[in-house]
């Protein structure tokens, strides 16, 4: 996320070994941690998919999440995997959470991916927690406070009631939209400063805190499917477009995969008009006037890094 400063989990596919299909897991960057006690951290890729039974097999009653993931690293720090960070839990109906560090903390000689990472390491840890209550914003509460590192990061979660209840905590411009029968029925709105800026969790005083975030509840239907992503999906792909990806896809693996690929294709496409193009002109920012008498404007993509998770909602 490069913007100004102010300054556990879900059992693997069927498909990967049958050693990591056992352990509940944070995925966070390139990396996969297993977050159960006497667990030992092991790689592996941020695509996942599920089969409602694997969910949570201990309690196959009501509303559940049968979820895929993909990311992809900002161009210029793909050896590093980017600064996003996101975990999925099998937790009650299922949990899903994406933190998105703020990269302006490299000028400052620190790793912008450290407080993400960590943030949702102890959120993966905490679902469960008796003081949590399945509430996502004292969960977002909880997990600030236990991280350490220095940095901020925008952040989401997400948290299915087996009633059919999702309860969403949000700080900043991560978002999600709920698709039905083909169209947008609920979407997060962002939160910001001015444009650019969104709000941020933070180490620093300056940043803002779980009393912050935006609270939503909405009712889920069987069939209904969840799109949650970091900015650099909704930046770079219109609503529309993802309603359509969608009706291309079954598998909800091979849906976030292809919505991550778009977001790419159009983050790299300088003739590309982006929402973040679109919402830069109606702010006031554009090309300089000379530009404007020969006919152009502000248009392209956005470079960033782009995590995207499809739930889709099961009823067992």
């Amino acid at each position: 996320m490069a913007i100004a400063m102010l300054r556990c989990c879900i059992p693997l596919s069927q498909s990967q070994s049958q050693s990591q299909a056992q352990s509940p897991s944070l995925y966070s960057h390139l990396h996969h941690y297993n977050v159960e006690p006497g667990d030992s951290p092991l790689k592996t890729k941020t695509s996942i998919s599920c089969t409602p039974s694997q969910l949570n097999p201990h309690d196959r009653s009501g509303m559940s999440f049968c979820v895929g993931t993909h990311l992809i690293p900002h161009p210029r720090k793909v050896e590093g995997g980017g600064e996003d960070a996101f975990f999925v839990s099998s937790y009650n109906g299922g949990v899903i959470a994406i933190a998105d560090g703020v990269s302006a903390w490299a000028e400052e000689d620190v790793d912008p991916s450290l407080f993400p990472t960590e943030l949702m390491a102890n959120a993966s840890c905490m679902v469960g927690d008796d003081e949590v209550n399945y509430d996502p914003q004292t969960l977002l509460k909880k997990a600030h406070a236990a991280t350490s590192s220095i940095g901020s990061a925008t952040v989401i979660v997400a948290m299915l009631e087996r009633n059919g209840i999702l309860r969403i905590a949000n700080v900043g411009d991560c978002g999600l939209r709920v698709i039905r029968k083909g169209e947008v029925i609920f979407s997060s709105s962002p939160q910001e400063h001015y444009f650019d800026c969104p709000y941020q969790l933070s180490s620093e005083r300056v940043g803002q805190t779980y009393l912050d975030a935006t609270v939503d509840n909405t009712e889920l239907l069987e069939g209904d499917t969840i799109v949650m992503g970091s900015d650099g999906l909704f930046d770079n792909v219109f609503d529309h477009e993802i309603v359509s990806t969608l009706a291309n896809y079954s598998d909800a693996t091979d849906a976030a995969k292809a919505l991550a690929n778009l977001a790419s294709s159009h983050s790299m496409d300088t003739n590309f008009d982006s929402p973040y193009t679109v919402e830069a002109r109606a702010r006031g920012f554009d090309v300089p006037l000379w530009k404007k008498i020969l006919g152009k404007r502000l248009i392209g993509g956005k470079l960033d890094d782009i995590t995207v998770i499809v739930g889709q909602v099961v009823s067992s």
